[in-house]
C-alpha cells in the first residue's frame, strides 16, 4: 500500500513536469547575384521581415562576392527583401526553424530595373532564439547552486532525468549505460566504455552539462542511455581575464550506522578543499586558456551492512566500511590560432594526477553477532594518471556554417595499484598483497563534414580510433593457503592484452521548413576486439569478437504551431564490454562478494522508440516523453558460490533480452519574477526476461534465473528564489526501487539546498547535500543457494561554501 501511495504521488508529479527551452541563433546566408550578368552584386540591402506583420528584424548588405549572413535569427516564419539599386526589389518567404545553427538559402538572383531605387538603412537588435529540438537538455552548471564547489557527479545528481546508481555511476531513465564525453571527445578520464571518475572532476573547472537522450549517427554508437556531455570552460574575451576560486567542504558531520565489533573507527568531519584558477588571454588572432583545479576530498566512501543466507543454513553478517583520501590536480591549456577568416587551428592538452588511499574494515559474523570468522583489513594505494592532446582544424568555405573539421586526439591513462591485506582469522594471521599496472593508449582521428542548405544541412564524417591496454597483476599471497585460509587465488594472475579497432563511417540529413522537421543518419562501425590472456590463466583463454553494424537514427516533427511541437525518435545503439569488464583478475576489496571480469562478454545491442511533445508559453514550458528500449544480450553481473563454500564471485555475463519501457515529463515555470519551479518526473517498467548462463570461474556453474519485471521511477523537484544579487535552490529526489538481474534495489531520497550571492568581482556560496540524513543504497540479490541484503551507510551529508573573484 505504501508503495501504491508512493506510484500515486509521483504519478501526480509527473503530471506537472517540464524542460526548459534552450537558446538557439540561427545564421542565415546566402548569395545575390545579377538575372542579365549572373554576377555577384555588392552591396546590396538584406532586409528580414516577420511574415505576419512586416515587422523588422535585422538586416546587412552583401560583401564584394554579392554574400551575406544574418546571425542570431530566432525560429519562426519571415519574408526576406532584397533591395539594390538598378534592380526589381526581391522577395521570399522563409522559414527559420530550431534544428540547425546555420542555413544556407541559396542564390538570389534579381532582374535589372531601370528605376533607381532608394538605399535602405539597416538598423535594429538581433533577437534570441530558442533550441527546442526535443533531443537534449543543457544545463549551466553555475545555476546549480545546491552542488557548487562539488564534483561533476554530484552536480549530475540534481539534473531533471537523471538518478544515482551504483558503484558513482550516474543513471538516464533508469540505466547507467551512458557515455560520457568532454568538449565531444571520449577520454580515459570518464571511460571509452563504461563511466569512471566522474566523482573526481571538479565541477569549478565545467561551463555547462549537455544530456543527449536521442544521438543522432554523428557520434558514436555506444551508450543505450545516452550522451552526457562535460564541457570545460573556456573564456574568449579580448585580453587578460580570470577566474579565481576556492571552496571548502565538512562531510561525515554524524555516524549513521555504528560499526560491527572490533574494527577501526568510520571516517568523521572530512574536510573537502576545491581551489580552482581560470586564465585566458585573447589577442587579435590568438586566444590561449587555462583551468586548474584541486580536489582534495577525504570521505567515508563505502559503509556497507550485508547480511548473507545461505539454503545450507548458514548465516554470515559483514560490514564493509572504506576510509577513502583522494587528491585530484586537472589542468587544461590550450591555444587557439585563427589564421584568416577561412581557417583555425586548437591545440589543447589535459593532465590529471588522481591519487587515492583506502583504509579498509570487513568483518565477518554470525548471525547473532557473538563469533567473528574473519576481519579484513585493507590499504589500497592507487595512482590514476591521465594525459590527452588534442589537435582540430577547421575551414570555413565561403557560405557561413559550411565547414570541414579534422581532429586528432590521444589519451594516455595509467592505473598503478597496489593492494595489501592482513587476512586474520581465529587461528591464523596473514599477509597478502597484489599490484595492478594497466597502460591505455588511445589514439583518435575523425573528419566532419557540414553543409547548410535552404531548408537543412547535410553531415557527413569517418572515424578511426585504434586502443591498446597492456594490463599486469601480480599476486604475493604470503604464507596463506588459498581456499582455505585465504580468498586470494594467487594463480589467477599474469597478464592481459586488450587491442581494439574501429573505423566508423557516418552521414546525417537534417530538413524543415514551417510544419515539419526530418533528420534521418547512419552509421556504420566496425569492431575487431582481440583480449590476449596468459596462456597460464586457470580457467580463462584469449577471447575476443569482430564485428560491422549499422546504427541508423531518425526523427520526424511536427510543428503544430510556434509554442506546440511533437516528434517521434528511433535509433540503433550498442554497449562494448569496457576493458575492466572483461578484465580475468578478481578483485578483492571485498573479501567474500568477489568481483571478476569475463573475457567471453560480448556487446549489449539497443533498439529505441521515442514521442515528444513540447509546449511552451509566456512563463513556463511542459515536456513529455513516451520511450521503449529493447535491449539484446544485456550486460550484467551474475553472483553464484561454489559448493561447499560461502564465497561469491560476481562475474560480468549477457543476460538475454530485457525492455524498458516508460514516460518522462518535466515542468518549469516562472511562478513569480523571484520565484520559479522545475519539476521532472520518470516512470517505467523494467523487464529481464527468463535466461540462463554459465559462469566459469572459479569453477563451472549453471545460473538460471526467471523473468522479473517492476514499475519503477523518480521524481525531482527544484525550487529558486531569486533576488538582484541572491539566488536560493532547494532540490528534493525521490527514486523508486527497481529491478536488476537477480534482485532489486531500495528507495532513495534526498533533500539538497544552496545559496549565493553575487558581489562586484566574484560570488560568494553555501550549500548542504542530504539535508535530513535518508540517503541509503539498499540492495537484495538472490541466487542459487543463497541470498542477501546490503545498505550503504557511506558519506553523503556535506555542508560547503566558497568564493569565487573574476578578473
Amino acid at each position: 500500500m505504501a508503495f501504491k501511495r508512493i506510484l500515486t504521488c509521483l504519478c501526480f508529479l509527473l503530471t506537472l513536469s517540464q524542460l526548459k527551452a534552450q537558446v538557439s541563433k540561427v545564421t542565415l546566408s546566402g548569395q545575390v547575384t545579377s538575372v542579365a550578368s549572373g554576377q555577384a552584386l555588392p552591396f546590396a540591402n538584406i532586409v528580414l521581415k516577420t511574415e505576419n506583420d512586416s515587422a523588422f528584424v535585422t538586416g546587412t548588405i552583401t560583401n564584394e562576392l554579392g554574400r551575406f549572413s544574418l546571425p542570431d535569427v530566432r525560429s519562426g516564419n519571415y519574408r526576406i527583401e532584397c533591395v539594390s539599386l538598378g534592380y526589381k526589389a526581391l522577395r521570399q518567404r522563409i522559414t527559420v526553424g530550431t534544428l540547425s545553427p546555420f542555413l544556407d538559402l541559396g542564390e538570389f538572383r534579381m532582374a535589372d530595373d531601370s528605376q533607381n531605387l532608394q538605399e535602405v538603412t539597416i538598423a535594429g537588435q538581433a533577437a534570441e532564439g530558442v533550441d527546442d529540438k526535443l533531443d537534449r537538455k543543457t544545463f549551466n552548471i553555475g545555476r546549480n547552486v545546491s552542488q557548487s564547489g562539488g564534483s561533476v557527479l554530484q552536480a549530475l545528481k540534481n539534473l531533471p532525468g537523471v538518478t544515482a546508481g551504483e558503484d558513482g555511476k550516474v543513471l538516464l531513465r533508469g540505466s547507467d549505460k551512458v557515455a560520457i564525453l568532454v568538449d565531444g571527445r571520449q577520454t580515459a578520464l570518464t571511460g571509452f566504455g563504461s563511466q569512471t571518475s566522474l566523482d573526481n572532476i571538479p565541477a569549478s573547472a565545467i561551463e555547462r552539462i549537455e544530456i543527449i537522450n536521442n544521438p543522432s549517427a554523428r557520434y558514436d554508437a555506444n551508450g543505450n542511455a545516452g550522451i552526457i556531455n562535460i564541457i570545460y570552460k573556456k573564456e574568449k574575451k579580448e585580453g587578460f581575464n580570470g577566474k579565481i576560486g576556492m571552496a571548502a567542504g565538512l562531510g561525515a558531520l554524524w555516524v549513521r550506522k555504528e560499526n560491527l565489533p572490533d574494527i577501526r573507527p568510520q571516517y568523521r568531519n572530512t574536510l573537502k578543499l576545491n581551489p580552482s584558477l581560470a586564465l585566458n588571454y585573447k589577442k587579435k588572432k590568438v586566444n590561449v586558456f587555462f583551468q586548474g583545479d584541486y580536489l582534495h576530498t577525504p570521505t567515508l566512501n563505502k559503509n556497507e551492512f550485508v547480511d548473507r543466507y545461505y539454503d545450507s543454513g548458514d548465516t554470515v553478517r559483514q560490514q564493509t566500511k572504506r576510509n577513502r583520501s583522494t587528491n585530484v590536480v586537472t589542468g587544461k591549456t590550450g591555444i587557439d590560432w585563427t589564421f584568416d577568416e577561412s581557417n583555425a587551428l586548437s591545440v589543447s592538452a589535459l593532465f590529471s594526477s588522481e591519487k587515492i588511499l583506502d583504509r579498509g574494515d570487513e568483518p565477518f559474523f554470525n548471525a547473532k553477532l557473538t563469533q567473528r570468522s574473519r576481519l579484513w583489513q585493507f590499504l589500497e594505494d592507487e595512482l590514476k594518471t591521465t594525459v590527452t592532446a588534442s589537435a582540430s582544424y577547421q575551414h570555413k568555405y565561403a557560405q557561413p556554417g559550411h565547414l570541414l573539421n579534422i581532429g586528432l586526439n590521444y589519451t594516455f591513462h595509467r592505473e598503478n595499484e597496489q593492494y595489501f591485506f592482513t587476512n586474520i582469522i581465529p587461528d591464523f594471521t596473514g599477509k597478502e598483497a597484489f599490484k595492478l599496472l594497466s597502460d591505455e593508449n588511445v589514439f583518435d582521428f575523425n573528419a566532419d563534414y557540414i553543409r547548410p542548405l535552404r531548408y537543412g544541412r547535410l553531415e557527413g564524417g569517418l572515424k578511426l580510433r585504434r586502443r591498446f591496454i597492456p594490463t599486469n597483476m601480480q599476486f604475493f599471497p604470503g604464507v596463506a593457503t588459498p581456499g582455505r585460509n585465504s580468498p586470494i587465488d594467487s594463480l589467477a594472475g599474469g597478464w592481459a592484452d586488450y587491442k581494439e579497432t574501429i573505423p566508423a563511417v557516418y552521414g546525417n540529413y537534417v530538413f524543415e521548413n514551417r510544419n515539419f522537421e526530418v533528420e534521418a543518419g547512419l552509421r556504420v562501425e566496425y569492431i575487431n576486439l582481440r583480449y590476449d590472456v596468459n596462456p597460464t590463466h586457470p580457467t580463462y583463454h584469449s577471447d575476443g569478437y569482430t564485428y560491422a553494424k549499422p546504427f541508423p537514427n531518425v526523427r520526424f516533427a511536427y510543428k503544430i504551431d510556434d509554442r506546440n511541437k511533437v516528434s517521434l525518435f528511433y535509433n540503433r545503439r550498442v554497449d562494448r564490454p569496457n576493458e575492466v569488464d572483461i578484465r580475468i583478475f578478481p578483485k578483492y576489496d571485498d573479501a567474500e562478494i568477489i568481483k571478476i571480469g569475463n573475457p567471453a562478454l560480448k556487446p549489449q545491442f539497443t533498439s529505441s522508440w521515442e514521442a515528444g511533445y513540447k509546449t511552451s508559453w509566456n512563463n513556463g514550458s511542459l515536456y513529455a516523453a513516451l520511450y521503449h528500449k529493447q535491449i539484446n544480450g544485456t550486460i550484467t553481473r551474475i553472483g553464484t558460490i561454489v559448493p561447499g563454500s560461502t564465497l561469491i564471485y560476481n562475474i560480468f555475463q549477457n543476460a538475454g533480452k530485457s525492455y524498458n519501457a516508460g514516460g518522462e515529463l518535466v515542468l518549469q515555470q516562472d511562478l513569480a519574477p523571484w520565484f520559479s519551479v522545475n519539476i521532472n518526473g520518470n516512470i517505467y517498467k523494467n523487464t529481464v526476461n527468463a535466461f540462463s548462463v554459465e559462469n566459469l570461474y572459479p569453477v563451472k556453474s549453471i545460473y538460471s534465473a526467471s523473468k522479473q519485471t517492476l514499475t519503477s521511477g523518480s521524481a525531482k523537484v527544484s525550487a529558486v528564489l531569486k533576488g538582484k544579487k541572491t539566488e536560493v535552490q532547494v532540490v528534493t529526489i525521490y527514486q523508486a526501487p527497481d529491478i536488476v538481474p537477480q534482485g532489486r534495489t531500495g528507495y532513495r531520497f534526498s533533500v539538497d539546498a544552496g545559496a549565493k550571492r553575487q558581489l562586484p568581482k566574484g560570488e560568494i556560496f553555501i550549500n548542504a547535500t542530504d539535508l535530513f540524513g535518508t540517503l541509503v543504497i539498499r540492495k537484495t540479490v538472490y541466487g542459487d543457494g543463497f541470498h542477501y541484503n546490503s545498505r550503504d551507510y557511506y558519506e553523503t551529508q556535506l555542508v560547503r561554501a566558497g568564493y569565487s573573484f573574476k578578473f
